[in-house]
Parts: structure tokens; C-alpha cells; sequence
């Protein structure tokens, strides 16, 4: 009988790159073309609407709903010009994805008919279902009301046929339900901290802006083989493979030539994007095989979080048109490299980026001093709560390996920025400092110019590194909603700036002069955040050691790291910045807890269901066919020599027997495992069960049929390999 399998990858193989036809105009010209941007604004608007709206997105000036109708009728026209006959409020729930609920443009006209309407009141408000959204507790089930509000700093946008209006999402009693509410708190914390310790050297400065440059990585894997394997399915990554001979080990891969198929879904999906308005500017070939990266331009926080969400939605909506199917699970492929989405964040204001350096002036330098270390303060002191922030079941599969940052929050600074510190640190003395800029470096080769080296090296292994402007936090996972990791970073930044002004305030008040006093604090503050600062090999044994020694966090499981959330350190900083409440905290790490034990599960789930209507079946009837094939041999020849004959057939009947036995006790174990945890109560001891004894017994039932894969005929193997999943072109 034919393989199935077989005839899925021949129809792989044979897929054509699908034509894309770009746009005539040049990517500037169609930036932005889906999306309400200030161009639409003012043309579509009042002038005085218009004026009023803009203080709202760059001044923080709270909405008047009176202009609400105003807009709302220069949104409805320009989407009118544009086919739109829907809208939806687009939020961002605890799901770790977006939602939306479309409603057409119709209402009763009085007469019996219709007429086509879309007013001020329904773009700033809407009701969805609260009640069916994770919420940690904080709605019971038969309370359903909740609110989604317009959100007019990020751009509203055509999706199809509907007008998209990112809003935020809040449960009847205030709390937030979203990932969007408390980002936006947060920004807002530290733009006033940030601006705050700015005027002790540019007074002039209104607003200090958080902004963020993600790098998405992600694999593709032909949809008809997709198709052909549960796991990836049902759970986005492989509970079970053999490694395949060649993946990533010639590192030929990383920056090579891009596949045609891969090169016209990316040009289709840039294209999207740009009309969306996400700066989509750098697409290469990652380490892995069938691994490829897209990366913006830097763009305001809350903006950038927006669009890497839309852009995932989009990547899997556009993979599927050229025959692909877009993996965003942080590790889909055991042995070979997951998936981040290193975010770049920097500090910016009107006049320029506070971690800019080195300066023009010795206060340029003070600044960009002061900026690197209240955040290395902030991440010394939360370095539990960041890790917790992404972290996830996926995550966790990824940290620690030998490919991406390690589970210990720890910050490379480069040696020309540590020499400085530790300087300052060392030195007595209440003058200012200089700092060097790019070197020039030589080639000895007469064609090449003369290279211009930055100031810090880049240290892949360092999950927080700061790479001469920005810090690069590389840490968080490829499926996650880069506002987690931006929550906790830009509120303890917060706090950091918030405590460091009111230190150098007070030494002010007693008489010292300014920059003494800010030198003083920084001095203080260099010897304090220490243990964060390591620039030496993140992957290697003797840092966990010398980690625990720091006092930093090394805790490996997925539900207690999760426990640093609800720590009194995090309590008070979330509350101190106004961000989030304790029980909003508490309501939290329940669906953490819940959405982890429930991922557990569906894996665990999946594993029995393939082990035994996959794995063991075809095993079994690979065993048969050689016990068939021992008997003949046994009729046909004298019994000494079918015993040499078959000696090879039978030691692989007999390790079929004991593999397939081992997994089937395996899930029946797997299975018991399950039903003890599923009876705990608490959501956070039954995530630690699942963690500590349930995910362990997947482990070794897949070590049992990866085994098996290697022993049983390739004809009878149902499962798409590693070898053919990840080598389609």
C-alpha cells in the first residue's frame, strides 16, 4: 500500500513560487495606504478635530468626546472609498493573541429600511463578552460586561472589508482584561520618570518616548505536510522526530540564498505590511533550516507591540496563500534552533536618544551614564520578574539551549562602557568624563574604506545587552506579545528613575551642587546593580554557578518563575507606578498558571493519541512483516543458518517489542500523571505538577519512538520527517 507521506512531499516538491504582483508606486508611496495616518487625519477631518486629535496622540491630552462624531464620520468616508462595509474594536485579551467583532455599518432608519451609519459612540466604545475572555477570576462567568475603548494612538486600519480600531479592553469594575492597558500606563510612568531626571540636563524636554524594534523569527513548513502531522496542528511545534542528518550544522543557512517560494511570501507579506503601515525594512535566512527573520524600523512602544501583533496575524494569513503554513512556537523542531523576537528598546525624547553615547558635551556623557545605569538597576532589582515576563510553556524550550539567551537575566555592556563604569565607580573625584567615540579600523587592503567600529561588541549569549544605543532584550519568545516583556521593563525602569531623582534631590536640598550630587547617587547605584553586569559566555556552566553566587535568578520552572510577579518587590513597584493593582496580579498568574497547565495538557494529549494510533500500529505491523520473513526463512533454510540469516531481523522484533512496550506503559503512566493533576485545585500547585510530572514522562516516551523511527521501514512511517519537514523549497 502507498505511503501517504510519499505522496505529500513529492506534491511539496513540486510547488511553484506563487507570482506576486507589486504595487507600480515605490514602497514610500504605498506606506500607510490601509491605515488612518495623519495624512487621512487631515484630509478627512475637521481642522479644528484634527488639531485636537493630534494634541490627544503627542501630548497625552485626554480625548474630548465631543469631536468623537467628527472623527468617526471622516473615518466612515475613508472607508467607504475603500470598500469597507464592516468595523470591528481590534484588543489584545489574555490569550496571547487579538480579537475582534465585526459589525456592519447598518441601522434601523425608522421606515423600515436601513441606512449605513457609524457614530462617534460606537468608535470609542464598545461592550464584548467579558465573561469569555481569561480574566484570572476577576469576572465570574455570569458577569459578562466588559469594554473595549479606542485607543487613538495607535492608527485605526482596513483589514479586507473592515475598519479595525485598536482599543483596550477592561472588565465592567475597571480592571484590565488586555495586554494594551497597562503597556500604556507604563509608558506613561516612565515618560514622567524619564522626563523628570531629563531636566537636570536638557530643561527644555516636554516627553520622553519608549520605543521598541522587534526582530520576528519564524519557521515555514509546506501546508500539505503541516497537514499530515497532529502534533504541529494541535500544538505548533513536533512532540516526536528523529534528528535529521544535516540541519543546521554547516551553518549554511544563516543570511543565504532565500528560497524562491520563501522570497515571494515575503515580498507579499512586506507588501501587506507596508500598506498597513509596519516599517517592515530586513528579511534574511535564519540558523535553523526553513528559519527566516522580518524586522522593522523602530517605532513608538504601544505602536511597535500593535504591529508585531498584526504582522503575525498577517504572516499566517499570507503563508497560507503560497502553500505555507507560518510556525511562530518557539521550538517546533527538537535539536536544531527555536525561535525568538529579540526586542531592541531605547529612550528617546524630542531633542534626541538618552542612550545615545558618547555625547558632545561632558553633561551629554553624565546623561547617557545616568540612563545605562538606572537601567541596569531596574533589571538587577526585577531580574526575576523580566525572566517571568517571557516566559512561557513554548519559552521554556528554547532558554538555556545552546542557540538562544540562557534562563538567567543578566546584561553584556562591552568593554568600552564597563571600563567607564567601572571608573566611575573607582574614582574619587567630581569632575565629569569624556567618552571615545567609533574608532576607525584599517584593512591593509587599498579598495576598502576605512571601517568605523562601535563601541560595544554584541554578545549573543547575553539576554540584555546593550548594543550602542539600545538595549537588545533577546530573551522573548517568537509567539509572545512583545507589551509582557515591555510591562515590566519600562515600569521598573520607572521606579529606577523615580528613585534616582528623589536620592539626588535629597543630597541637593542639603547643599551639594548638582552634577556631585547625580555622581554620588550613580557611584552608589554602579556597586549596587553589579552582579547583573557580565559580559563572559551565557551558555556555559560556570555562570549558572557564579549566577547563584550574584543572588540572581535561576529558577527553571515555567510556573514558579512565574511566582515573581506576585513578589512583594513587584507589588510595589506595578502599584508605585500606578500600573497594575495586586489583585490585578494575582488575576493574572491564575491564567498564566491556567494557559500553561492547559498547553501541558494538549501536548500530553496529543502524545498518547500518536503513540498509540501511530507510532505503536505501524511498529507493530513492521514487526510482523519481519517475523514473516523470519518464519520463510526458517522453512526455506536449515535452522543454524535461518538463525544467522535472521539474526538482524530478530534483535529488531525484539527492540520493536521492548521500545513499543515502554511507550505504552509510558502513556498509561502519562495518562495517570494527568488525572492526579487535574484533581489539585489550585492553579498554581497543578501547573507545578504538570511541570514536574507530567512534561517529563513526554520526554521519555519520545526518546522511546524517536528510537523507533530510525529501525522501522521508511515505507510504513506515516509521519512527515525532520529531513523532509524542514527541507521544502
Amino acid at each position: 500500500m502507498a505511503n501517504l507521506r510519499f505522496e505529500v512531499v513529492a506534491e511539496a516538491f513540486k510547488k511553484k513560487p506563487l507570482e506576486v504582483i507589486a504595487p507600480v508606486e515605490r514602497p514610500s508611496e504605498y506606506f500607510g495606504k490601509n491605515t488612518f495616518n495623519r495624512a487621512k487625519m487631515y484630509k478627512y477631518l475637521p481642522r479644528d478635530v484634527y488639531e485636537k486629535l493630534i494634541d490627544v496622540i503627542d501630548n497625552g491630552a485626554r480625548l474630548d468626546r465631543s469631536i468623537a462624531d467628527a472623527v468617526a464620520k471622516g473615518m466612515k468616508q475613508w472607508a467607504d472609498e475603500n470598500g469597507v462595509t464592516h468595523y470591528t474594536h481590534w484588543f489584545q485579551p489574555l490569550t496571547e493573541g487579538t480579537a475582534e467583532k465585526h459589525d456592519a455599518f447598518i441601522e434601523h432608519d425608522g421606515k423600515g429600511g436601513m441606512i449605513e451609519d457609524f457614530s462617534g459612540k460606537l468608535l470609542v466604545q464598545q461592550e464584548p463578552d467579558a465573561s469569555s475572555f481569561p480574566s484570572g477570576g476577576i469576572r465570574n462567568t455570569f458577569e459578562a460586561r466588559g469594554y473595549s475603548a479606542w485607543d487613538p494612538t495607535s492608527p485605526v486600519f482596513i483589514m479586507d472589508d473592515t475598519l479595525c480600531i485598536p482599543t483596550v479592553f477592561i472588565s465592567y469594575t475597571g480592571e484590565a482584561l488586555d495586554y494594551k492597558a497597562p503597556l500604556l500606563r507604563a509608558l506613561h510612568a516612565v515618560n514622567v520618570a524619564a522626563t523628570d531626571v531629563c531636566h537636570y540636563f536638557y530643561p527644555n524636554v516636554k516627553k520622553v518616548q519608549s520605543n521598541l524594534g522587534w526582530e520576528q523569527e519564524y519557521f515555514l513548513v509546506d501546508e500539505d505536510l503541516y497537514s499530515a502531522r497532529p502534533d504541529l496542528m494541535l500544538t505548533g511545534r513536533t512532540l516526536m522526530g528523529h534528528d535529521s542528518a544535516k540541519n543546521q550544522q554547516m551553518d549554511d543557512h544563516y543570511f543565504g540564498t532565500i528560497p524562491e517560494r520563501v522570497q515571494a511570501f515575503m515580498k507579499d507579506l512586506e507588501i501587506q505590511a507596508l500598506e498597513l503601515g509596519i516599517p517592515c525594512k530586513t528579511r534574511h535566512n535564519e540558523v535553523a533550516p526553513n528559519q527566516f527573520e522580518v524586522a522593522p524600523i523602530f517605532e513608538e512602544t504601544n505602536l511597535a507591540v500593535d504591529h508585531n501583533m498584526l504582522l503575525m496575524s498577517l504572516m499566517k494569513k499570507v503563508a497560507r496563500k503560497h502553500g505555507f503554513r507560518a510556525l511562530l512556537h518557539e521550538k517546533p523542531f527538537d535539536g536544531i534552533n527555536g525561535s525568538g523576537k529579540h526586542n531592541n528598546w531605547s529612550l528617546s525624547t524630542d531633542t534626541g536618544i538618552l542612550l545615545h553615547g558618547p555625547g558632545k558635551t561632558p553633561e551629554d556623557n553624565l546623561r547617557f551614564v545616568v540612563f545605562i545605569v538606572e537601567t541596569l538597576m531596574a533589571v538587577y532589582k526585577h531580574n526575576g520578574l523580566l525572566k517571568a515576563s517571557i516566559m512561557s510553556a513554548g519559552n521554556a524550550h528554547r532558554l538555556g539551549a545552546n542557540e538562544a539567551p540562557p534562563a538567567i537575566i543578566s546584561s553584556f555592556l562591552g568593554k568600552q562602557v564597563s571600563d567607564l563604569l567601572e571608573h566611575i565607580e573607582k574614582s574619587d573625584k567630581k569632575d565629569l568624563f569624556t567618552l571615545e567615540g567609533k574608532q576607525g579600523m584599517k584593512m591593509n587592503i587599498p579598495e576598502i574604506p576605512e571601517l568605523k567600529i562601535d563601541n560595544t561588541d554584541r554578545n549573543r549569549t547575553s539576554p540584555f545587552a546593550f548594543t550602542g544605543n539600545r538595549f537588545e532584550f533577546r530573551a522573548v519568545g517568537s509567539e509572545a506579545n512583545c507589551a509582557a516583556a515591555m510591562i515590566v521593563l519600562n515600569t521598573a525602569v520607572a521606579e529606577a528613575l523615580t528613585n534616582f531623582k528623589n536620592r539626588v534631590d535629597a543630597l541637593i536640598v542639603k547643599g551639594e551642587e548638582k552634577n556631585s550630587a547625580i555622581l554620588d547617587v550613580i557611584r552608589d547605584d554602579i556597586k549596587t546593580c553589579k552582579p547583573i553586569h557580565f559580559d563572559g559566555n551565557g551558555y556555559s556552566d560556570e555562570w549558572v554557578v557564579e549566577a547563584e553566587k550574584r543572588g540572581l535568578d535561576c529558577e527553571k520552572s515555567c510556573p514558579k518563575i512565574f511566582e515573581r510577579y506576585l513578589d512583594p518587590d513587584s507589588i510595589k513597584m506595578f502599584e508605585s507606578m500606578d500600573v497594575l493593582k495586586k489583585y490585578e496580579l494575582e488575576a493574572r498568574n491564575e491564567v498564566k498558571w491556567e494557559t500553561y497547565t492547559k498547553k501541558i495538557q494538549i501536548e500530553a494529549r496529543v502524545m498518547g493519541d500518536l503513540s498509540m494510533n501511530h507510532i505503536i500500529p505501524v511498529a507493530t505491523h513492521y514487526q510482523s512483516q519481519l517475523a514473516k520473513n523470519v518464519q520463510s526463512m526458517y522453512d526455506i533454510f536449515p535452522k543454524e543458518k535461518a538463525a544467522n540469516l535472521t539474526s538482524r531481523n530478530v534483535k529488531i522484533i525484539e527492540e520493536i517489542a521492548e521500545r513499543t512496550q515502554i511507550i505504552e506503559t509510558g502513556v498509561e503512566e502519562l495518562i495517570a500523571a494527568r488525572k492526579v493533576a487535574n484533581k489539585i485545585e489550585s492553579v498554581h500547585e497543578k501547573a507545578i505538577a504538570y511541570h514536574d510530572t507530567v512534561e517529563p514522562k513526554m520526554a521519555e516516551i519520545r526518546y522511546q519512538i524517536d528510537k523507533l523511527e530510525l529501525v522501522v521501514a521508511d515505507e510504513l512511517w506515516t509521519l512527515p520527517k525532520y529531513r523532509e519537514l524542514l527541507f521544502i523549497r
